[in-house]
């Protein structure tokens, strides 16, 4: 059974962060809230996360992945940005959008979409997500948790806890999340392409 976890969504309480964090860092899989529905979510270096998540998403290798980030400077050392997408990403982050990028040395190979070598990146805008990444102090290997057969994430975490409660090992709770997900931008040929219109506005990628 997974562990749940109710947590402030605007105040964080450090204990249950720290709780949280630890469970990552022992390569547990988790389910968490952010600023566009819930996503799974494990360490970057936990090889087993990345096929766990595949599995209950019913997804198979070319999958983008997204790592999420606590600021730009981290965002950096993950993807490769020319000075155009510099300008137009760190104007629109934190926010909604995850952008698709070719991916530095510092990303393991099993990450990326296997003929492209790119990965998704995010810098969300909440304040809970905020304080995991402080405090683990890497990104976080995440993925929208977008069940097969749906086409929304879920938003509640007690709902998350009764469907996947032999499939994660922890959720968190922290209120009700929106229910659109990230808006996908694809900057990989140095011009924004909308691969999904989701929370984030479109606007200024078109």
């Amino acid at each position: 059974m997974a562990t749940y976890v109710d947590i402030h969504p605007d105040n964080p309480q450090p204990r249950l962060i720290s709780k949280v964090v630890d469970a990552l860092r022992e390569d547990a899989l988790i389910a968490y809230p952010t600023d566009s529905g819930y996503a799974l979510g494990s360490r970057v270096g936990n090889r087993d996360g990345r096929d766990r998540i595949l599995r209950i998403r019913g997804l198979d290798d070319r999958h983008h992945f997204t790592l999420m980030c606590r600021d730009f400077s981290q965002l950096g050392q993950l993807v490769h940005v020319d000075n155009h997408a510099f300008r137009a990403i760190r104007s629109a982050t934190p926010g909604p959008y995850t952008f698709i990028l070719p991916a530095t040395p510092e990303v393991p190979r099993r990450l990326l979409h296997p003929k492209k070598r790119t990965v998704g990146v995010r810098i969300p805008d909440h304040v809970l997500v905020q304080a995991l990444l402080a405090e683990l102090d890497e990104p976080l290997l995440s993925s929208t948790l977008i069940l097969p057969g749906e086409t929304e994430p879920r938003t509640m975490g007690w709902d998350v806890k009764e469907e996947l409660d032999h499939q994660v090992d922890l959720v968190i709770e922290a209120g009700e999340t929106p229910a659109e997900p990230t808006t996908v931008v694809d900057w990989v040929d140095g011009v924004p392409e909308v691969l999904r219109e989701g929370a984030g506005d479109t606007v200024r990628f078109v």
